[in-house]
């Protein structure tokens, strides 16, 4: 095992963790996104600018879905891991991993304090999951995220801005706990010290994103 690999750490945040909803996230997520998962991924990715060989880490992974797909985008030479608090969605991954026959490290830990070295990643993903953390841990979050990151690496930010119309009680589930407004979350990679390169509507469900860099000096 490499050194990222062996860490170790407890999971203590203050987010929101979903533990019971592992066996249906992804049905959840299908209806959600109206069966456009794949599309949702995949734009995810493009947004990304993700390459071969690249080292990404997907922060609150949940089922692994999206690490999967950048695995496939990276190839045998790019290195994925993904992150999670929920004991459950990291045993789902590890299990849809195994069975696609993908190589990805799925660990559980939290995002307030990231179990990676300084500028290990080109890419961060930050998927759905801003919105379960009160403002503290997002600001931890996103100076994690930063820190994380090689000089010129990319963050990509993806989650629920605040409903323009009525929603299915699915989608209702998802944002039960709150939605974030894009400019929070531009302002929230901001003050971490990375610059917004791109931001705007997904084009899917009222989902917006926020693509960031960090500086290409050496992280401070």
């Amino acid at each position: 095992m490499t050194k990222v690999e062996d860490q170790n750490l407890t999971p203590s945040t203050t987010g929101l963790v979903l533990h019971g909803t592992a066996r249906f996230y992804d049905l959840m997520a299908w209806v959600v996104m109206l069966g456009r998962e794949r599309v949702f991924r995949e734009k995810l990715i493009d947004l990304a600018r993700l390459k071969t060989d690249e080292s990404v880490l997907d922060v609150g992974c949940g089922t692994g879905t999206l690490a999967i797909a950048a695995k496939q985008r990276v190839g045998s030479t790019g290195k994925v891991y993904g992150i999670d608090a929920s004991p459950e969605m990291i045993a789902k991954a590890d299990q849809k991993a195994k069975k696609a026959g993908i190589e990805v490290v799925f660990k559980n830990g939290v995002v307030e304090a990231l179990p990676f070295p300084d500028e290990h990643f080109e890419v961060v993903f930050s998927t759905l999951m801003l919105h379960h953390l009160p403002r503290e841990a997002r600001e931890k979050c996103a100076r994690e995220m930063r820190r994380v990151l090689k000089p010129g690496g990319r963050v990509l930010a993806v989650d629920f801005g605040a409903p323009q119309k009525k929603r299915s009680l699915l989608a209702h589930f998802h944002h039960r706990h709150g939605h974030v407004e894009l400019r929070d979350m531009i302002a929230l990679l901001r003050e971490a010290g990375l610059n917004v390169v791109k931001s705007g509507a997904l084009g899917i469900r009222d989902l917006q994103f926020a693509l960031a860099e960090a500086p290409s000096s050496t992280y401070h």
